[in-house]
């Protein structure tokens, strides 16, 4: 061993350095974990000032004792990379991991040791911890809004069913997958836009529609095994002939008339809410901003000059105001320009003003995929007699979409956290309702368990987002 230069520490001396830092720094967070949790101060016998200085002191030492580059372990290497690459930078790493251990037992405490969740009043919740009582007696509004208790089956079958048929896309072959562009650009949106308008709102036009939606259904998952070569006819004969059947000799109209088969109940936009209401102004909002924004973005970069000052000014007015302004104008002043016996559905105007807001946003994300593909991807399109049209849906942007991946998924979860702003319009999502529920007389005061339930709620959903569209960029991540 050669001889110790404390202040430069090097690889000759590995062991040593690694061995006595790692004390160091054990010690330091030690004292830090004994003072939070079991109130008992190693350093207590000093004065204030050095007790609380003392355990920083020690573990920056001992995080510069271990930053040795290229020590030949990955872990200390990594360590030292993120962590530890300075003074400057232990010392906030020792700041954060103090304030994280500080932090830990009042959270504990207040989340769960202390907090009360029995009961079905606030006279349960008399300790210093969370009333998470609260949110187990107005889960129920959290998830469905106003919506009739008895009628929430609904929205659950909706829900399940359109999770079913939007999973065709995992279970289908190879055979069958060039279809799946289709489905989901096409059949699945429309069966969506059945399910959620006239199933959730029920009403006497509930029964014409849906015998549409269980035939569209049938003849889909049907669909997927019958020989290319009988497809035509298939779809031509098979779709009525169940229709038919349904409406004619299962639920014909005599059942209806003698009460044998109720009809649903109708359920007004109005009473629709709660986290269910959040994931249907998600859901139709994605599916119409995306392809909207994407014609903008090829408009923006075309050569027509018309096509291409409508495509900026539209991309230029949406994005220059904001969406609360918007959202406004949908529910107060477009009204006053339709016709007096025009009505067009709150909800309705709602999706429609969010949609083309961010409709401006993925367009934008969308050219800079565009602008990003180098020139020979246009000129090879060219060359191989390729036109336009074909030329952009075949190789342009399939490319540019898998370059702006992320962006894209930024967008749907800035979308995403923007739903609670219509209440401007009188809908109340989750967040809504929260707000509702805390002004309650017999609730007052239990704002906090409220907000940090719907944190919980956005975070869990964005973070899913988040991880599907890193494990879609891997699955589609090529070599260059």
């Amino acid at each position: 061993m050669s001889k110790i230069n404390f202040l430069r520490p090097d690889k000759e001396n590995l062991n040593t350095f690694l061995y006595l830092g790692s004390l160091l720094f054990f010690v330091s967070v030690l004292d830090v974990f004994l003072n939070s949790f079991f109130n008992v101060n190693i350093t207590g016998f000093l004065p204030t000032l050095l007790s609380f200085v003392i355990p920083l002191v020690i573990g920056f030492i001992g995080l510069h004792f271990i930053r040795i580059e290229h020590s030949g372990y990955k872990f200390l290497d990594s360590l030292n990379k993120n962590i530890n690459t300075n003074g400057f930078n232990a010392v906030l790493s020792l700041l954060i991991i103090f304030v994280i251990i500080k932090a830990t037992p009042p959270i504990l405490s207040w989340f769960f040791v202390d907090a009360s969740f029995a009961g079905d009043s606030k006279d349960v919740c008399s300790g210093s911890g969370a009333c998470w009582t609260y949110i187990k007696v107005w889960f129920n509004r959290f998830m469905y809004g106003m919506y009739p208790n008895a009628e929430q089956w609904r929205i659950n079958l909706s829900f399940i069913s359109l999770a079913l048929l939007g999973s065709v896309g995992y279970f289908a072959t190879e055979k069958f997958k060039k279809y799946l562009t289709l489905y989901y650009v096409v059949i699945y949106p429309f069966i969506a836009f059945l399910f959620i308008f006239f199933f959730i709102s029920g009403g006497p036009v509930f029964f014409d529609f849906s015998y549409g939606i269980i035939a569209a259904v049938i003849s889909i998952i049907l669909g997927f095994f019958i020989p290319s070569r009988f497809k035509f006819y298939y779809f031509l004969i098979v779709p009525l002939t169940i229709y038919i059947v349904l409406k004619y000799f299962v639920f014909y109209e005599e059942l209806i008339e003698l009460g044998k088969l109720d009809g649903l109940n109708w359920v007004e936009t109005g009473a629709w809410g709660g986290l269910s209401l959040t994931f249907i102004i998600s859901f139709f909002c994605l599916i119409f901003c995306f392809p909207i924004g994407m014609a903008f973005a090829l408009g923006r970069r075309s050569d027509l000059p018309l096509i291409r000052y409508i495509s900026v000014g539209f991309i230029e007015f949406w994005r220059g105001v904001p969406l609360i302004t918007v959202l406004f104008m949908s529910a107060v002043m477009f009204p006053m320009f339709l016709p007096e016996d025009f009505f067009i559905d709150k909800l309705v105007r709602a999706i429609i003003a969010i949609s083309l807001f961010e409709a401006a946003y993925v367009a934008e994300v969308i050219r800079g995929g565009l602008q990003a593909l180098p020139r020979g991807q246009y000129e090879a399109a060219k060359s191989l007699g390729m036109g336009y049209w074909k030329s952009h849906f075949f190789i342009i942007l399939p490319q540019a979409l898998k370059i702006v991946i992320p962006g894209i998924t930024n967008t749907f979860i800035a979308l995403f956290k923007d739903t609670p702003l219509v209440f401007v319009v009188g809908l109340l999502e989750i967040l809504g309702m929260i707000n509702l529920a805390k002004t309650n007389p017999n609730w007052l005061g239990l704002a906090t368990e409220g907000y940090v339930f719907a944190a919980f709620v956005y975070w869990a959903f964005c973070f899913w987002m988040s991880r599907y569209s890193l494990k879609l960029e891997n699955r589609l991540k090529t070599s260059n």
